[in-house]
Formats: structure tokens, C-alpha cells, sequence
């Protein structure tokens, strides 16, 4: 489908595509050579910060940005295909600055963050100079319903007090890592969604013990990883609140709208590039005497797929529209069919793309197993389908009433 874009979104779909195939997908193997090779895989491969050099050389930087001041200020309809680009490759959306969970913490601390906070780590984050992580999912509850989260959050004095673990901290294993939005109780009493408080807490705060690194299906994800972290004692400056007590609530439900579709986006490119691998591959491998295309099952596979992917990209454009148009909690149920779809769409796709490759799909020879565990992990980050169907079916209830 193509969507009538101004001439200079036009002009920058070409120049993300055209960077993606001279720089990022020629460097995905010296990227993950480093990793592999490295005597302590939480290092950063030097290629990276080449790259990231190139694009804000170049003026692909902060292309995520709706603000002209930090970026190129482009709608979300507009960066949409942009994502979808970078999203075909694991490693596509650092080099641009438009990796996750940095959007979303640069997109909080732009609306929410005082002068002070904007200042000592949104510049730095703009620049690619340090990375960030986002804390809320805990071990002990069912994080789904962020009501249930149970660290704490203490004032005492001029300073807060924090306690809890928390794990799946995506990018704290980074060693550029510098700072956390840490979600937690100030009041356990308040009303239901006025308990939770966000607070920004550096990673070299005495008291954080990073415990290990996840694995998604065998992959730590390193150098970015995502951690198990115990709080204990941690004590920040009260000036570290952002927004002001009791509401962590209203700031995750703001960071999350523009973030569950960023995810989408970039699941659409990586379905797409699976598909794309699966017709070269099939159409190169011979078995029965006839190219693996010519099986009547493959190519059910192969139609059904750019189908599916079709639909969930029209989804999730049509997502962002919404939200330019009338908002995030406007385009929420936009917003929530998108985040159930596309992932599972992603998952679907790339699995039929491995399963064509045979043995070489389930080797490192190519994107695609990387590509599955991402796409699989997101049908629980940022909130479970199964939450998301629930809130949807509410909100189509509530415009038939009996």
C-alpha cells in the first residue's frame, strides 16, 4: 500500500532505506562477530557508534521525535514507514537514536521532566551519549495490572527512599546505562491509580545490585540485555519525581500509547524482511526435483503471509493517524487492536519463514531466530494481548449499551 507522503517524508523513506542497505544490514554480523568474540559481551561493538555517527551525520537522528526542536518533527503517521525500515534489522534502531526503551524515556522526561531533569539527562539521551532503562515489571506479581507492583517508594527528608526488585529491565545491562525511570508505591492508601510515583534513579546509586541478565529463548540480548535489579535503601533527591507523587499511573499510560506503536512499526519491517528471505530461499533451494517456490503449500504460506502483513500495517497506520488526529487516549482502542495483532502477525510470519529455511532457520546464519524471540516477547512487553482484548472489549461494550 502507498500512502500519499509529503515530499520530504518521501525523500527520507529513501534515505533511511538507502543507509539501512549501505550501512546497518552489512554491519549486522561484525556487530554480533563483537558480541560473540568479545571477551566481556557487554561491551559495545565499535561499529555501532560508526554508524551512529554516520546517521546524525547525515540528519537521520531522532527521527521519532514530533518535536522540530530534538528532531526532524514528524508526525506519527509519518515516521510510521521510517520505524517499519529501521525495524528490519535487530540492530536498525539505535543507529537512528530511535531505539526502545529510550524513546519512551526521552518522550516522558520531554512532556513530564522539570528543567533540571530535561537538562541532566534528556540532552545526553538526545545525543546518543547514554542509554537508559525503563523499571516497573517485578517477579513477585503479576505486573500486567501495574496496580499490583509492590516496590516502594519512601520519602524521608529530602530524599526518596526505594525498595523492591524488579527484572526485564530492558538496556540496563548496557554499560551506557545511566539512568532508570523507576515505578513504584508513595502511597499505598491512595486511590487505586493514584498509588504509583515514577522517580529517576542513576545507575551508580549505592544500594542497586544488578542480579543477571534474562534470556528470551536462550538470547541475553547483550550488550543491551535486560536485567534483574534489587533496590535496597537506594536513596534520590526528591527533585527526582517527575510529574509529582501518585502519578506513575498517568505518566505510563502516556509514555505507553506512542511506545506500543513504535513496537508495531518495527515488527511490520521485520515480518517483511522474513518474507522476503523466505521467497529468495524457496526460490533458490530445490527438493522432489522442483524449486521449494513451486510447492503448493509454500506458496500458501508466502500469499497468506504479505497478506497479513498488509492488514497489520494498514492497522497500525491507521493507528497513527489516530493519534495525530485526536490523541492517545482517542486512538487507545486503535492503538490496542494494533498491539494484539501485529505481534502475533510477526510471530506467525517469521515462524513460516524458519520453518522454509529448514536447519539454516534455526541457525544464527540469519535474522530470523533473533527476529521470533523479539516478536514472541512482545506479545507480553507493554502489556499481555490478553489485557489489551480485555480493555478493548470494554470500550466496544460501552458504544452498545442493552
Amino acid at each position: 500500500m502507498q500512502l500519499e507522503f509529503s515530499d520530504k517524508v518521501r525523500e527520507l523513506i529513501s534515505r533511511v532505506s538507502q543507509f539501512m542497505h549501505e550501512y546497518v544490514y552489512p554491519a549486522e554480523q561484525t556487530y554480533h562477530d563483537h558480541v560473540e568474540q568479545a571477551k566481556d559481551r557487554w561491551t559495545i561493538p565499535p561499529i555501532m557508534e560508526e554508524m551512529k555517527a554516520k546517521a546524525k551525520a547525515e540528519g537521520l537522528w531522532n527521527l521519532w521525535s514530533p518535536d522540530s526542536e530534538h528532531g526532524v518533527g514528524l508526525t506519527n503517521l509519518e515516521y510510521a514507514p521510517l520505524a517499519e525500515l529501521m525495524g528490519r534489522s535487530p540492530i536498525g534502531p539505535e543507529v537512528f537514536n530511535c531505539n526502545a526503551p529510550d524513546t519512551g524515556n526521552m518522550e516522558v522526561l520531554t512532556e513530564f521532566g522539570t528543567q533540571e531533569q530535561k537538562e541532566t539527562w534528556l540532552v545526553p539521551l538526545l545525543e546518543g551519549e547514554i542509554r537508559s532503562a525503563f523499571a516497573m515489571t517485578e517477579p513477585a506479581v503479576a505486573s500486567s495490572d501495574a496496580t499490583n507492583i509492590e516496590s516502594s517508594i519512601v520519602r524521608d527528608g529530602d530524599e526518596y527512599v526505594i525498595n523492591g526488585r524488579k527484572w526485564w529491565i530492558t538496556g540496563a545491562m548496557d554499560p551506557r546505562c545511566k539512568i532508570l525511570i523507576f515505578m513504584g508505591k508513595t502511597d499505598p492508601k491512595a486511590n487505586t491509580h493514584n498509588q504509583q510515583s515514577q522517580v529517576l534513579v542513576p545507575m551508580d546509586t549505592p544500594g542497586i545490585s544488578v542480579l543477571r541478565p534474562m534470556q528470551v529463548y536462550g538470547f541475553d540480548d547483550a550488550p543491551q540485555g535486560h536485567a534483574e535489579i534489587n533496590f535496597e535503601n537506594v536513596r534520590v533527591p526528591i527533585s527526582n519525581i517527575i510529574l509529582g507523587e501518585g502519578r506513575g499511573f498517568e505518566i505510563a499510560q502516556a509514555r505507553l500509547g506512542p511506545g506500543r506503536i513504535h513496537h508495531c512499526m518495527r515488527l511490520v519491517g521485520s515480518a517483511q524482511r522474513a518474507l522476503e528471505l523466505m521467497c529468495k530461499r524457496t526460490q533458490s533451494r530445490f527438493a522432489f526435483g522442483k524449486p521449494l517456490s513451486d510447492q503448493g503449500s509454500i506458496r500458501e504460506d508466502i500469499a497468506k503471509s504479505q497478506i497479513e502483513i498488509e492488514q497489520s500495517r494498514l492497522l497500525t497506520l491507521g493507528s497513527a493517524g489516530k493519534m495525530d488526529r485526536e490523541g492517545k487516549k482517542e486512538a487507545r482502542d486503535m492503538i490496542g487492536m494494533s498491539k494484539i495483532v501485529v505481534p502475533q502477525m510477526a510471530c506467525t510470519v517469521i515462524d513460516r519463514a524458519i520453518q522454509a529455511h529448514g536447519a539454516m532457520g534455526l541457525s544464527q546464519d540469519t535474522f530470523l531466530g533473533e527476529a521470533y524471540a523479539h516478536a514472541r516477547s512482545i506479545r507480553i512487553l507493554d502489556g499481555p494481548e490478553q489485557v489489551h482484548m480485555h480493555a478493548l472489549a470494554k470500550q466496544i461494550l460501552k458504544r452498545y449499551p442493552k
